[in-house]
């Protein structure tokens, strides 16, 4: 396991990168601050609680300060990479929330927040003028607004159903950009549509077609942030077949068009502060 701090504060900000695999031990470990973590890349098991929660690129973890978990590599596929955000006790209760709210586990790629963790790896990388602090604690008061209606249940699938589910998401993930259907990623997992859509559904928390939909904002969002292509060329490259389709599916979970989106990733306070504003009115 690999850790870089990128920002130290009541906000602290850190990359993991872990190489584990199938054959690495296991081991107990303890949240030492309590932290919302945005899922880059790659997968990996997380149990804590007596849950289980299998977590891909665009998931959230959500860990309580003190509470013991363990991490799980049953799928071997090159490592996985974390962006994580962690309050300092202080900041955690400025936030009012529950300690329901910081037990949420494993959430499901949620555009509404694959789009802000997103835009917070542009800051990490130094291709966007936004402030990583600041797309971090955007990123924790949007997981707060939807934690009531969004926790995930316990994941209830065997090893070989969860590998097959994992695997078909990886490959989605890559292929976000070319036309795919539920029988060609059915096909993929070697099973018939209508078993594939309900193991899908079960171990990743979302069907197939809303984890491709939302690979493909996640891609939008980044190269809004990082480049000035225009949106024309992003929605084509994310793999959306159509540009008005793109601009209403990006408002409706960003709370801004890509255009004013990239405006705020290159600094321009006004749409950060709409996006606070959309922010404070989910929150009330």
């Amino acid at each position: 396991m690999h850790v870089a701090p990128l920002h130290r504060g009541a906000l602290s900000v850190l990359d993991f990168r872990c190489q584990a695999g199938p054959h690495t031990p296991t081991q107990v470990e303890r949240h030492d601050f309590t932290s919302v973590s945005y899922v880059r890349r790659g997968s990996f098991g997380y149990r804590a609680r007596g849950e289980e929660f299998e977590l891909i690129a665009g998931s959230v973890l959500v860990g309580l300060c003190g509470d013991e978990f363990v991490c799980t590599h049953a799928h071997h596929h090159g490592g996985d990479e974390c962006l994580s955000f962690k309050l300092a006790p202080e900041l955690a209760d400025s936030f009012n929330a529950t300690p329901r709210h910081w037990r949420a586990g494993g959430l499901p790629p949620l555009p509404e927040l694959m789009v802000l963790g997103e835009l917070a790896q542009a800051a990490v990388d130094g291709d966007s003028d936004f402030g990583v602090d600041e797309a971090g604690l955007l990123l924790v008061g949007r997981f707060l607004s939807l934690a009531d209606g969004r926790r995930r249940p316990a994941l209830q699938a065997t090893a070989r159903d969860r590998r097959r589910a994992v695997e078909t998401a990886l490959w989605l993930d890559a292929h976000a950009h070319e036309d795919i259907d539920l029988e060609a990623t059915a096909a993929q997992a070697g099973l018939s549509a209508w078993h594939f859509l309900r193991l899908f559904a079960r171990v990743v928390g979302v069907t197939p077609h809303q984890y491709l939909l939302r690979a493909r904002l996640r891609r939008a969002a980044r190269m809004l942030a990082e480049d000035e292509r225009p949106v024309t060329d992003v929605a084509l490259e994310a793999g959306f077949a159509d540009l008005s389709n793109f601009v209403r599916s990006f408002h409706r979970v960003a709370g801004l068009p890509p255009r004013h989106f990239r405006h705020a990733a290159r600094g321009d306070r006004e749409q950060i502060a709409a996006l606070a504003r959309r922010l404070d009115r989910r929150r009330h």
